[in-house]
């Protein structure tokens, strides 16, 4: 019986709210030493941004795939090829994506490489 309200009181705040795990000290969401929003302190650069963009291409190509296949299932007339070209916006925005990963990636070793000198 103690040992359950010592373990109630461990895991709520003063304003009785609950909190992640017994520790009795304030817990942060993000790391010490970096700015909240970025997890490894990098800045968010045109990597991050061709990220986006090629999941934001990659999704339309997607749409784009969903409602050119549609009419073959549902026995309608098919869309004209050049409605099939738009299909291709999936690679291309794999592609894109794929460029801001390896631009991340050349950024982050040329920071500790400068780092490490």
């Amino acid at each position: 019986m103690v040992q359950w309200q010592v373990t109630r009181l461990l895991s709520r705040s003063r304003s009785g709210s609950p909190r992640a795990g017994n520790y009795p000290g304030r817990v942060s969401d993000t790391p010490s030493g970096t700015p909240s929003g970025t997890p490894s302190g990098t800045p968010s650069g045109a990597g991050d941004r061709l990220v986006r963009l090629g999941a934001i291409v990659f999704f339309v190509g997607a749409v784009a795939t969903l409602v050119t296949v549609a009419p073959l299932f549902l026995g309608t007339e098919p869309f004209p090829s050049v409605a099939y070209a738009v299909c291709m916006l999936m690679g291309v925005g794999f592609v894109i994506a794929a460029a801001g990963v390896l631009r991340t990636i050349a950024v982050q070793r040329r920071q500790a490489r400068s780092a490490a000198r």
